[in-house]
């Protein structure tokens, strides 16, 4: 016995002709019917196993009653971006009678992945949200047969047709060019880990925004998101104080970069300007309180449940420019 399901995903039919059987029959055995006896319902039950056939449950729950459930695989979900992205996508679902079950992983296990999927797609979801900024995640998940519709928020050319993000190669511009027309010219880039999808966008938004001026750069500094490595970069770039201004890859370095400064006797923006990333609820209450890119989650969150229980068929959506929000921690670059 084979399957030749042409490399498509088997279908309950698939298993009724393998099986000789009705796909009436294979729908009495999925829902563990009385009738069937043990012999045939042995027999679909080897067909699945088989051609590793798994019933669509999302299907399922909507011929019979509605889950009205969307489900959310989150990585990192610990981080102000991928915690703030779930509050958004919760508030939109609400607000469209849909309730959201979210499953967090741990983005180094590679088998968190599909036991993520397998935890959401056996409560029935209507529709799946990708909530996972590791490159890695975002090609497991490419590998996964998946039949309800689905959209990733992150910034990325891996999955295209399924993408919905901030655009955060523009933030980082906004970010670089406000810095540059102070006049700064010796600008650092603290950046987020390597492997993160926005921290390598916003890596690129600097460095092209730095080109389009023709500013010479050095190497961006890989961070890990904490204000505790921004203390630490900010007190070994300030042994050498060759610059004016740096672009903090998020809010959090930032903080730590303000501390390092002000414990070197120096003053932002007097001497050294600091723009972040995201707008943390606290960046308005640093000292000084901090320029940074803010995103505006609520509308992503909106975007994204209209695009799922829209049907999916709205592709190709702009991604949603940020807005800079001047504060205190920028001013005119200095003389070194």
């Amino acid at each position: 016995m084979s399957d030749d399901a042409g490399g498509r995903r088997p279908s309950i039919r698939d298993v009724a002709r393998l099986a000789g059987v009705s796909h009436q029959t294979v729908s009495r055995v999925l829902n563990d019917h009385p009738s069937i006896r043990p012999e045939t319902r042995d027999r679909v039950l080897a067909v699945m196993a088989e051609i590793s056939y798994s019933p669509n449950r999302a299907a399922r729950a909507l011929v019979t009653s509605r889950s009205r459930t969307i489900g959310i695989l989150a990585a990192s979900a610990t981080q102000y971006g991928p915690a703030s992205s779930i509050a958004a996508i919760e508030a939109a679902a609400r607000a469209r009678g849909y309730w959201v079950s979210t499953a967090n992983i741990d983005a180094a296990d590679a088998q968190a992945i599909p036991d993520g999927l397998s935890h959401l797609m056996a409560q029935s979801i209507e529709g799946l949200v990708v909530i996972a900024p590791q490159v890695r995640v975002i090609r497991a998940l490419s590998a996964q047969p998946l039949d309800i519709p689905y959209v990733t928020l992150q910034s990325t050319d891996l999955d295209p047709d399924h993408t919905l993000s901030v655009d955060q190669i523009a933030g980082a511009r906004l970010a670089t060019r406000h810095l540059i027309e102070l006049g700064h010219r010796s600008i650092y880039h603290l950046a987020g880990p390597q492997d993160w999808i926005e921290a390598e966008a916003r890596m690129r938004g600097f460095l092209e925004e730095m080109s389009a001026w023709d500013i010479p750069t050095t190497a961006p500094i890989l961070g890990d998101w904490t204000a505790e490595f921004g203390y630490y970069a900010g007190r070994e770039l300030l042994r050498f104080r060759d610059f004016t201004a740096i672009f903090s890859s998020n809010d959090q370095m930032a903080l730590g970069l303000l501390h390092a400064i002000r414990d070197e006797g120096l003053e932002c923006p007097r001497d050294i300007s600091i723009v972040g990333f995201d707008d943390i609820p606290e960046s308005s209450h640093f000292w000084p309180p901090l320029t940074t890119v803010r995103q505006d989650f609520a509308e992503l969150g909106r975007r994204c449940v209209d695009l799922l229980l829209g049907g999916g068929g709205e592709r190709g959506v702009h991604a949603i420019i940020p807005e800079l929000l001047v504060r205190s921690s920028t001013g005119r670059a200095p003389l070194l």
